[in-house]
């Protein structure tokens, strides 16, 4: 499972002119999952993230997560996060799961990010072509590889 996280001040997800997510002060998740993909990632993952310290402290430090900033997170499928570039100019996308195994491990990974976080997690909608608006603080971006745990 793979995660690209933007710090942000506000985010949200539109589909079909109707916004499904919007935020605050927080995090906005892209999500890539693929079919090794299973409830060890989701809980490993869910825990780095919330407990990530990348929110500025009263020093200007990062030294926060955003359950500290009381923040909140939307998280937002994207099967791209898999995309393989190595050969020709047309990216592949063979390692991303199709929606019948990936939509309920992002439907865990909402779950069990919201258990973790202590509030509920706004999101998009699995599969839908989604307008994402964000305005990255920082900008802080960082890529999180489940399999790439040690």
């Amino acid at each position: 499972m793979r995660v690209l996280i933007q710090r942000v001040t506000h985010a949200s997800v539109t589909v079909d002119g109707t916004v499904t997510g919007r935020i605050g002060a927080g995090m906005l998740i892209l999500v890539g999952i693929e079919d090794t993909d299973g409830e060890e990632d989701i809980s490993w993952l869910s825990s780095k993230i919330t407990q990530l310290r990348i929110f500025a402290d009263g020093e200007g430090v990062m030294n926060l997560s955003v359950k500290d900033i009381d923040g909140e997170i939307l998280l937002v499928s994207q099967f791209t996060l898999h995309a393989a570039v190595k050969k020709g100019n047309r990216p592949s996308y063979i390692r991303a799961s199709k929606p019948d195994i990936a939509i309920p491990l992002y439907e865990q990974l909402i779950a069990r990010l919201g258990q973790d976080l202590g509030k509920p997690v706004a999101t998009g909608i699995f599969g839908a072509d989604m307008k994402v608006q964000l305005l990255n603080d920082g900008p802080v971006t960082i890529w999180i590889d489940s399999k790439n745990k040690e």
